[in-house]
């Protein structure tokens, strides 16, 4: 695709690095832009810059926060004391939606994958840990994709709290396996986590 202009080529070019997005697909949203008043532009672009340069990480489930702990650890009427353990962020935000789950969350960056070389080390799993050896956690709830993956890290999880004491459960299996909790409908879900299962069921069935 040759382009009449480089600063047009550039600006594609970094769009179709995003996600799913093509070069014809950010053709088409740069062309858009430039329709549009200079003044929306510059809002697009100061509330990427400030998101990247100013938003954090909670301390407490590693969750995105624009304080040191995000509003749903902060939010005293949440279930301080069930856990719901998830990939990544795009989780928090799909079991959220469902309305159904009123703990909090701990957002463990990724699942355990040698092929990707990817190891219990590199994972919030330590803190995690830390936390259930406290004392104030009842139940953890397994809620990682049912992939390959996604079972060995609920498993080494699970070997490594094991003797504390607490429940843990997982979803239910309404989410198919090799499926992501993001692309579930809000009701499955929603469903899947009000009807989980102790988590020994899940591994020795």
């Amino acid at each position: 695709m040759e382009f009449s202009s480089k600063l047009l080529q550039n600006a594609v070019s970094e769009v179709a690095q995003l996600p799913g997005i093509g070069r014809r697909t950010a053709l088409r949203l740069v062309l858009h832009l430039m329709r549009q008043p200079q003044a929306q532009t510059n809002q697009l672009s100061n509330a990427l810059t400030e998101m990247r340069e100013q938003i954090n990480f909670c301390n407490s489930c590693h969750n995105i926060s624009d304080k040191d702990i995000c509003e749903i650890c902060a939010n005293p009427n949440r279930n301080q004391s069930t856990i719901c353990v998830v990939e990544d962020i795009r989780d928090v935000l799909a079991i959220e939606s469902t309305a159904s789950f009123k703990g909090i969350y701990h957002v463990l960056g990724g699942k355990i994958s040698p092929m990707d070389g990817i190891g219990p080390n590199d994972l919030n799993i330590q803190s995690l840990v830390k936390k259930v050896e406290s004392g104030t956690i009842k139940e953890i709830i397994f809620a990682l994709s049912s992939t390959m993956e996604g079972d060995t890290t609920n498993f080494y999880i699970y070997k490594q709290i094991q003797d504390t004491g607490i429940t843990m459960s997982t979803i239910a299996r309404g989410i198919s396996v090799g499926d992501e909790l993001e692309y579930a409908d809000e009701v499955t879900l929603g469903r899947s986590i009000t009807n989980r299962v102790p988590f020994e069921i899940s591994f020795k069935s």
